[in-house]
């Protein structure tokens, strides 16, 4: 078989005018998907104030959001929660002129105004945003750290907000992909292997596998479960349900020590389970934080706020033992480490 033979007919500069023609194209396609959800989640907000007979009497149209989020579930997915459904009613209220909708801002820029009552302010980010070409990210980070105010506590001084700004990092064309209101408005679905490296997806399968060997009533329901809350993404590692315990466990991996923001977020993911997803005669979920690093390995239990001593005991009689997780976590590690993976 004849040699293969390295060729040197391409230079850095054409490559890079290669590149740059289709990361152009990418970013036009994710602008027309952008634009064209917004426009369509406006309009739907719109049909819903309609429906229920104007914007006064929109709050009292509850049962009109949850049969539409059932049926447009069924339908398309389920980017379409009630939570959601609401953002576009409220979208659609809050921006009642079509033709004040930015192009250049995404669906994911106008979930995060919709959070801001003051008008002035919100105007403020708009422009703010469409001038400095600000992603999702630097819109959130502007918002978070009170730029507006900042601004009219220094009397117009933009230099508040250029301070901020200079952090912001391009956007990268790969990552259009793992936007997940893309994904659900044009019908595809997500892969977890977007969100999770080789080496933590393969330590969350044989936890799970672990779990369900255990013969204590586990049932797995997802990996990579996201759900989003004030216009963020989060995502729960592993999902199961125990139908002894009658209760939601969700369990994430961190990689390397364990902090305080770890418990929080943890206790987030079961307060959210807890309010949004708990059934008629389910107990409160609980969260299982798996700390791997190379000096230890830490299991943290997060029990719902108002348990009760009687539920923690139960919880404790078919999970199993903080011994028993960070010993199999530690025997895969080797294992992988071992294998290379």
């Amino acid at each position: 078989m004849e040699e293969l033979k390295e060729y040197n007919y391409i230079d850095e500069s054409f490559y890079r005018d290669v590149k740059e023609v289709l990361e152009q194209a990418r970013k036009r396609i994710y602008r027309n998907i952008q634009n064209e959800m917004v426009l369509a989640y406006w309009q739907i907000g719109k049909m819903i104030v309609d429906k229920q007979g104007g914007e006064a009497r929109a709050k009292y149209g509850d049962g009109l959001i949850k049969e539409l989020s059932i049926k447009m579930t069924e339908d398309f997915g389920k980017g379409f929660t009630e939570s959601n459904i609401r953002y576009m009613r409220a979208f659609y209220i809050l921006f009642p002129n079509r033709h004040t909708l930015c192009a250049e801002l995404s669906w994911s820029h106008y979930r995060l105004l919709l959070s801001l009552d003051d008008e002035n302010a919100r105007n403020f980010y708009i422009k703010e945003a469409i001038n400095g070409n600000w992603s999702v990210r630097q819109l959130q980070r502007e918002i978070g750290t009170f730029s507006y105010q900042r601004y009219i506590a220094s009397k117009g001084n933009h230099d508040v907000i250029d301070d901020t700004a200079k952090k912001e990092e391009p956007i990268n064309p790969k990552d259009i992909i793992k936007d997940p209101y893309v994904l659900e408005f044009a019908g595809l679905k997500a892969d977890s292997s977007f969100y999770e490296k080789d080496l933590e997806s393969a330590l969350i399968t044989h936890l799970n596998e672990f779990l369900l060997e255990l013969g204590n009533g586990f049932a797995f329901v997802a990996r990579q479960r996201r759900f989003d809350m004030d216009g963020r993404n989060f995502y729960v590692d592993l999902v199961l349900y125990n139908y002894k315990l009658k209760c939601f466990v969700l369990i994430d991996l961190k990689r390397g020590d364990l902090t305080h923001q770890d418990i929080g977020q943890m206790q987030m993911y079961v307060n959210y389970y807890t309010r949004e997803l708990m059934e008629p005669g389910d107990n409160p979920p609980i969260g299982i934080v798996l700390c791997t690093s190379k000096s230890d390995t830490l299991v943290r239990y997060t029990l719902p706020l108002d348990n009760k001593q009687i539920f923690a005991s139960k919880y404790m009689l078919y999970l199993p033992k903080e011994e028993e997780l960070k010993d199999e976590m530690n025997k895969q590690l080797k294992l992988l480490e071992e294998n290379k993976l």
